[in-house]
């Protein structure tokens, strides 16, 4: 593979692999809010937060670090006070009980407005008006969980960038391909990609902590009883379960635990990252193969994002769990064929599960995803694929890829509308 578009491909990787404490859609206000208020030079008076559909979803019944409570306001609050926008997707990191006490507050007060942006130009849609002493600021993110496209104070535009349409953005992802991801996951060299390493020390602590509390509905721990190895036994299978249910119990309930993400996601970071890892650490294989088996999986997950979308709603465990198939795959000796057919498993068989916000039970549907990544892994390597005359399955793997977001950011476009009238009319 040529030098310069390997260094593309790195660029890529470290552009959608990067830190995250919380939730990334209420945080990604919280970033926007955070820049507003700087852009301000003060706390404001009053915030109004005009937000897409898709950010109201995944930001409605989720955890907010350090704070013990979910949902915008507190999230929105944090980011005026003590956010830093410099810290990007930490934005939240400095929270204090002070901060929280002084966060409940400024919402009592009535300063903070959350409205929908039913106009929004994209799924993932913030745009933050911060008012004080006669003063305004405006921050907006668009696109991306840290990609601000405009800053505004008073009449001054302090900096504005367009934003992609979706045709261009379609026609941008061709340079990638699945082939070219695992040749660039397989033989690039070791200490070009070795950076990824860093998601397997962040994501297997985070679920190491969540053992030490109860987090969410504490589905990891469950596994991990010993009613829960009764029933699913003491295996890599388990293991691999546990591990990654513990991981997501603890973010979605909003601990201050940071995690590596995927494409915006800390889930699908999770997801990407730990069942590889513990496949890899009780198959022994090697620090290399383990290196590059988190390479691909990541790789893919991003691949398969680019078609589909920051926010859809599909679930973002379904683009995950496939990473996650093809490094498992890889870790068990599969060829790039046998990738091929990982991935053609995992897509007839989790297409469609929806996405209804971000929440403790994601858990369950990270262990769902893993759960068929395991699965699609194992019929994989014995040469066994889901074929073309079944289903929205393509004799070619990129056109299977592509017929999975086009149901998802497509063809559920009305699913979306309906969970989100559902959520909001509990």
């Amino acid at each position: 593979m040529e030098q310069s578009l390997r260094e593309n491909i790195i660029a890529l990787v470290k552009s959608e692999v990067v830190p995250a404490v919380g939730c990334t859609e209420p945080i990604a206000v919280a970033l926007c809010v955070a820049k507003a208020s700087e852009t301000l030079g003060c706390l404001p008076e009053k915030i109004t937060a005009c937000l897409s559909a898709n950010i109201l979803k995944n930001a409605m019944g989720v955890g907010i670090p350090g704070t013990g409570m979910i949902g915008l306001p507190i999230a929105i609050a944090l980011g005026a006070s003590v956010g830093k926008s410099e810290y990007e997707l930490e934005v939240l990191k400095d929270v204090t009980p002070d901060a929280v006490e002084a966060g409940k507050k400024y919402i009592a007060e009535k300063r903070i407005n959350v409205q929908l942006k039913s106009d929004s130009p994209d799924k993932l849609y913030i745009e933050i008006h911060a008012e004080a002493a006669g003063n305004k600021a405006i921050a907006v993110i668009s696109g991306g969980h840290k990609n601000f496209v405009k800053i505004q104070k008073g009449d001054d535009v302090l900096f504005e960038k367009q934003t992609s349409s979706a045709s261009e953005t379609e026609t941008n992802d061709d340079w990638l391909t699945l082939e070219k991801v695992y040749e660039f996951a397989t033989t690039a060299p070791l200490d070009e990609i070795e950076f990824i390493n860093e998601a397997r020390k962040l994501n297997e602590n985070a679920a190491e902590q969540s053992l030490h509390g109860n987090y969410g509905h504490s589905l990891g721990k469950a596994l991990s009883r010993p009613l829960g190895k009764g029933i699913m036994g003491d295996t890599i299978f388990s293991h691999i379960l546990s591990s990654t249910a513990c991981a997501c119990d603890a973010r979605m309930a909003g601990a201050m635990i940071p995690v590596m993400s995927n494409s915006g996601s800390g889930n699908q970071g999770i997801c990407a990252t730990l069942p590889v890892v513990k496949f890899a650490e009780e198959n022994h294989n090697t620090d290399e193969e383990l290196t590059r088996a988190l390479m691909l999986s990541h790789l893919t997950a991003i691949y398969v994002k680019q078609s589909l979308g920051k926010l859809s709603a599909l679930c973002g465990c379904v683009v995950a769990s496939t990473g996650s198939s093809c490094g498992i795959t890889y870790l068990m000796g599969g060829t790039y064929e046998q990738v091929t057919y990982a991935v053609k498993n995992m897509i007839a068989n989790l297409t469609g599960m929806i996405c209804d916000g971000a929440k403790p039970s994601c858990a369950l549907k990270l262990a769902s995803g893993v759960s068929t990544a395991v699965l699609s892994a194992m019929l994989a390597i014995q040469g066994e694929c889901v074929t073309s005359v079944e289903g929205i399955i393509d004799d070619c793997v990129d056109k299977s890829i592509h017929n999975l977001t086009k149901i998802g950011k497509d063809a559920m476009d009305e699913t979306d509308r309906c969970v989100l009238e559902i959520m909001t009319s509990k």
